[in-house]
């Protein structure tokens, strides 16, 4: 399944947030994202129709298994991506800036042929 890179984001955004906090609101990912609450109410609005998140009527987000699956597959590549690019010798401040770029558009093939290299590499 193909989702867009700004849905990605939120999700990864809500997973995040919810690790870090427990409950998640809109506001709380406008905060994380620097985003304005109107940008946010209309992604999330989406992420609802996409069946991505549900809403409870106090306005609490949760992602639904379909959400969560696309959030720990963005949140891996990220993670991954990050240290990788730092064990590399890049600065953990760029590290993190690429992955935030990379992990939306690389393929799972190259993601998955970059982690059995990293375990081949280790294992030699």
């Amino acid at each position: 399944m193909k989702t867009h890179e700004s849905a990605e984001m939120y999700l990864e955004t809500i997973l995040v947030l919810k690790e870090k906090k427990g409950n998640v609101r809109s506001i709380d990912i406008a905060n994380e994202m620097n985003f304005s609450k109107p940008s946010v109410s209309i992604a999330m609005k989406n992420l609802r129709a996409n069946e991505c998140i549900d809403v409870s009527p106090d306005g609490f987000i949760t992602l639904t298994d379909k959400g969560l699956s696309i959030a720990r597959k963005i949140y891996e590549r990220h993670t991954y991506i990050s240290r990788w690019l730092i064990s590399l010798g890049v600065s953990p401040a760029t590290a993190e800036d690429d992955a935030c770029r990379i992990e939306h558009v690389i393929s799972d093939e190259t993601f998955e042929a970059m982690k059995r290299h990293a375990v081949s590499s280790e294992e030699s």
